[in-house]
């Protein structure tokens, strides 16, 4: 297939940043992803009321993150050829069946068929928003991927916190109370929709070919793809044991309280979030390839450590981990869609999919792991993890991001 210059993807693009956009998509980003923290932030609550080993637990996030993954792409691709504004607030109103649809689960089933409504919700959700943020950019892709992402992560660490001061008190029951999240989120979405309808542009590639990053040929393209997916798996599975059963690993070692380890699970994410919005910005000066070093491979030291640390030094060394592994994502999807530049649906709908389905997947194992052998001896496994931020080496190194 043939290749284009980058100025075809300058179409794609407002000239300049339109900041009420990004922080309204952000802020909706914070509202869906809080509503996806509930769901393994209440896993204390349900496995006890519902009798559940971890096998079962890591079951429903496998469950949540496979249906999110598996139509990404999809949503993306298809989004690629014919922009669809709306379906933001139609994906929301998924995730808000979903989300009263769990507050009244009475069975293992009934909870599995809640959370893939929610997950169904974001899976529609992010390519569309993903593309909304690059829309809106001004050509500032990190920095607005990084403000889109950075929602996300304060949601998925506010939905902890919202978790320990309600729902461990009031119950499976009070998960309803939140169904005011996505209401809010279908109104800002809908304004966003006639935003984006106003602005977006349908793309006309017939007869072009497949657009890539100048001077690289199509092999190359999917050969540094294929690494940035191997560097999204070691990032998300490592996630997925911090995000799955952190909680209980601090209760297993330390005999926390439940509330207490959710407090330590939202300091955990909320620098999470703080990684994420560092990361972008910094990859538009010096170059997304040099963050996705520092970010992956710098998390090594921290994750080899965790295992055999006192109460104190673990929360320390988990905002390490926090700031250092979340920086990556942004970094890693902007640096793919400019590999690509005439598919940023689909590249958004895969790697946020890819991702989701790491996480599940990775849950899932790590839970059927941890009732082999224990919590402790999983966080050993993974703390190997980051190592495969080596692979960086191999990606070619475009010029820096304008």
């Amino acid at each position: 297939m043939g290749q284009v210059t980058a100025p075809a993807q300058a179409t794609l693009t407002v000239e300049k940043t339109v900041f009420p956009i990004l922080f309204a998509i952000s802020f909706s980003h914070l509202l869906n992803d809080t509503i996806q923290a509930i769901i393994p932030a209440i896993y204390p609550v349900i496995k006890q009321s519902f009798r559940l080993n971890f096998t079962q637990v890591g079951l429903i996030t496998l469950v949540f993150q496979i249906t999110a993954s598996l139509l990404q792409p999809f949503v993306g691709l298809f989004t690629d050829r014919k922009p669809m504004p709306y379906s933001l607030a139609t994906g929301m109103s998924i995730t808000l069946i979903g989300l009263l649809s769990l507050s009244i689960a009475d069975s293992f089933q009934w909870l599995l068929v809640s959370v893939a409504l929610i997950g169904m919700g974001s899976a529609i959700f992010h390519p569309e928003a993903s593309r909304l943020a690059y829309l809106a950019s001004g050509g500032k892709r990190g920095m607005a991927q990084s403000l889109f992402q950075v929602g996300g992560n304060a949601g998925s660490a506010i939905g902890p916190l919202l978790a320990a001061l309600v729902i461990v008190k009031h119950g499976q029951s009070s998960v309803s109370w939140f169904a005011a999240i996505p209401l809010l989120a279908i109104g800002i979405l809908a304004l966003l929709g006639n935003w984006y309808k106003k602005h977006s542009v349908r793309r006309q590639t017939k007869g072009q070919g497949l657009e890539l990053m100048p001077g690289l040929s199509k092999k190359r393209v999917i050969i540094s793809i294929a690494i940035l997916l191997v560097l999204v798996f070691s990032k998300y599975v490592y996630m997925a044991s911090m995000s799955s059963y952190y909680t209980f690993y601090l209760i297993e070692k330390f005999h926390l309280s439940v509330r207490e380890s959710q407090l330590y699970l939202f300091v955990f994410l909320f620098s999470v979030a703080v990684g994420t919005f560092i990361g972008g910005p910094i990859g538009d000066r010096i170059g997304r390839r040099y963050v996705i070093w520092i970010s992956i491979l710098g998390a090594a030291p921290f994750t080899l450590l965790l295992p055999h640390v006192n109460l104190f030094w673990t929360s320390i060394i988990t905002v390490c981990i926090g700031l250092t592994l979340s920086s990556a994502f942004s970094a890693i999807l902007v640096y793919a869609q400019e590999l690509v530049p005439g598919k940023v649906g689909m590249i958004a709908g895969l790697f946020f999919g890819f991702s989701f389905g790491m996480a599940g997947i990775g849950s899932a194992v790590l839970g059927r792991l941890a009732d082999a052998t224990s919590l402790a001896y999983v966080y050993n496994v993974c703390s190997f993890l980051p190592l495969l931020g080596i692979l960086t080496a191999f990606l070619p190194n475009p010029p820096k991001a304008k």
